[in-house]
């Protein structure tokens, strides 16, 4: 069950002309951009886990960076990445976990073996699942896609004692949600195809997922993510 939930006023994004914050003062601090699905990994499992005062916010405007991020705090230039204990961690996938062992509130993880060797597969096929639904864009994306959409809709048969991929919500779901709303949003908006047409089980999981408080701030905008996808990858 996810920590009580704690409503918080955004951060404005710190761009070019912005001062570093006091960097390695001992503040924990998610370097984010409000807009990207993987920094937005991280940003649900800090909700879930009600760290939103243990873990500060952060927002990079990467349209428009500030030189000292690259410099100070992440020499790699992207997000996510979480100052902690002196140190500079990046990549999503890691800082799920991490974050997810590492604070207070509530795990992310069941004690299940069976549960967790299946979290262990899934989270391992979410970069090939991202990657072929990105590549399905530019040619048949309902044909290309189908074999993802079909292969979550199996996945969220596997428990039957919730309605997300592990029955209840875990890190597996805070992985797969912000590629597939943006999926959902995109599909829909530019070739009017439902992915959850025939994958009913994929269909009561964005509808459970859109109720959990930690996911709901996370929410990117939809016209944005039409916009940014048109321009990337089919101009």
């Amino acid at each position: 069950m996810a920590a009580p939930y704690v409503e918080e006023v955004l951060p404005p994004p710190l761009d070019s002309t912005s001062e570093p914050p006091p960097l390695f003062d001992g503040t924990t601090r998610l370097y984010t951009f409000y807009p990207c699905p993987f920094a937005q990994r991280v940003w649900i499992v800090r909700n879930y886990k009600g760290l939103q005062d243990e873990i500060k916010l952060v927002p990079i405007d990467l349209h428009n960076r500030p030189a000292w991020y690259k410099e100070k705090v992440h020499s790699g230039n992207k997000v996510p990445a979480l100052e902690h204990n002196g140190k500079i961690i990046g990549e999503s996938l890691d800082l799920v976990k991490y974050v997810d062992a590492n604070f207070k509130g509530p795990s992310l993880l069941p004690d299940d073996p069976e549960k967790l060797k299946f979290a262990e597969e899934l989270i391992a096929y979410s970069e090939t699942f991202v990657t072929k639904v990105f590549g399905s864009f530019k040619g048949d994306p309902e044909k290309q896609s189908s074999v993802e959409f079909d292969y979550l809709e199996t996945a969220l048969h596997k428990f039957d004692d919730g309605p997300f991929f592990l029955g209840q919500f875990s890190q597996v779901d805070a992985v797969y949600a912000p590629f597939i709303e943006r999926f959902h949003i995109f599909f829909d908006a530019v070739w009017k195809i439902d992915i959850t047409s025939s994958r009913p089980k994929l269909a009561k999981w964005i509808e459970e997922i859109n109720k959990i408080d930690a996911y709901k701030p996370t929410k990117v905008d939809p016209e944005y993510t039409v916009s940014l996808y048109k321009n990337r990858f089919l101009v």
